[in-house]
């Protein structure tokens, strides 16, 4: 990518938004009413109704599926060969299947009550990822809330990372060097990411009430000592330790591929902007066309428009809603931006290239 790279625009056949980093917001046109008759045909189209025979399908695969694998790890581990770090892929890529499980649930997607999608967002959450249901659900809320907008999505703070120039330009030290070839070191610092998203777990129990700093830090401090237990059982020590780093920087690289498509590159609403939530939730997603494969990696996330603007939807209806929600946009004139795999990776590092390009 070159650092004079332009403004990261949507498909190409669409016609999608420009970004913060580039040219104008798109209009925000007539709020209000827009995003209600969408409403009415997905509900009445049925696809608000919950699916939970499906997903106690899809839980049940997952939990067979994890199971089988630690269990060839406490046997390949037997014979002490290094072999076993061959298991630590599929352990990954099955952990982030767990984690958009606790997404789904936090979401209310799986059960028809509160109680019951809280406690499977415990269970896969908190006891099998160690990563705070309560952490994730009021950083992701304020994202669902302000998709991109700077000062209230937590997701475009000032970080690791930067998402504006603005915020690029008041870098200093390592920080401004870190940002001016963050494109580049984008996917070196994920392998961070399944370690930090624990670390951010705990430090949050800080700011809960007793009984749920109870709950949650309990089920934390169970997940940490029931892996340290399994691994170091079936592991010698230095086995056990790079086992679990190279397990943690898998995950923590499959998740943040399935997030960076998402929302990267998109449009950035400035401060005092006033969209109704159809444009505030289309222009600032990306969806990523699917297939099975695709739906399989990113957990239903591929369907970043659908799921925006209806956050409760079963992830097996999103794919069924998209072509109501496409033909909506159509209509209003608001661009649906949708681009394959490694178009949708394209832009985003596009976009984090160019927001650091004052630097260089």
């Amino acid at each position: 990518m070159s650092a004079a790279a332009g403004p990261v625009l949507t498909a190409p056949a669409q016609g999608g938004p420009p970004t913060a980093s580039g040219g104008a917001p798109p209009d925000a046109g007539p709020a209000g009413s827009e995003f209600a008759p969408l409403l009415r045909q997905v509900r009445q189209a049925g696809l608000l109704r919950r699916r939970p025979g499906w997903y106690a399908g899809l839980i049940a695969a997952n939990a067979v599926a994890v199971a089988a694998v630690w269990a060839a790890v406490v046997l390949v581990g037997a014979s002490g060969t290094w072999w076993v770090l061959a298991l630590a892929p599929p352990a990954a890529v099955l952990s982030a299947r767990t984690g958009f499980v606790g997404h789904d649930a936090g979401h209310q997607q799986i059960a028809a009550g509160r109680r019951a999608n809280r406690a499977i967002a415990l269970l896969h959450g908190n006891l099998l990822l160690g990563m705070g249901a309560g952490w994730w659900s009021d950083k992701h809320n304020r994202h669902h809330a302000h998709p991109n907008h700077v000062g209230k999505d937590p997701d475009v703070e000032v970080g690791a990372l930067v998402w504006t120039r603005a915020q690029a330009v008041r870098r200093e030290g390592f920080a401004r060097w870190l940002t001016k070839h963050q494109a580049w070191l984008f996917l070196p610092m994920l392998l961070l990411e399944g370690l930090a998203l624990k670390v951010a777990s705990f430090r949050d129990l800080r700011r809960m009430p007793a009984r749920e700093r109870a709950l949650e830090g309990g089920l934390l401090v169970a997940h940490v000592a029931g892996y340290a237990a399994l691994l170091l059982g079936a592991l010698p020590l230095w086995q056990a330790v790079v086992f679990a780093l190279l397990h943690h920087a898998l995950f923590g690289v499959h998740l943040g591929l399935s997030f960076a498509p998402n929302h990267k590159g998109m449009a950035m609403p400035e401060e005092g902007a006033r969209w109704g939530h159809l444009r505030r939730q289309v222009l600032t997603s990306r969806n990523v066309r699917g297939n099975p494969v695709t739906d399989f990696l990113l957990g239903g996330l591929n369907y970043q428009i659908e799921h925006h603007l209806m956050p409760s939807l079963p992830r097996p209806h999103l794919r069924l809603a998209r072509p109501l929600v496409r033909a909506h946009c159509a209509r209003l004139g608001v661009p649906y931006a949708e681009t394959g795999l490694l178009d949708s990776y394209a832009q985003a590092f596009a976009h984090m290239h160019e927001v650091g390009a004052p630097l260089r």
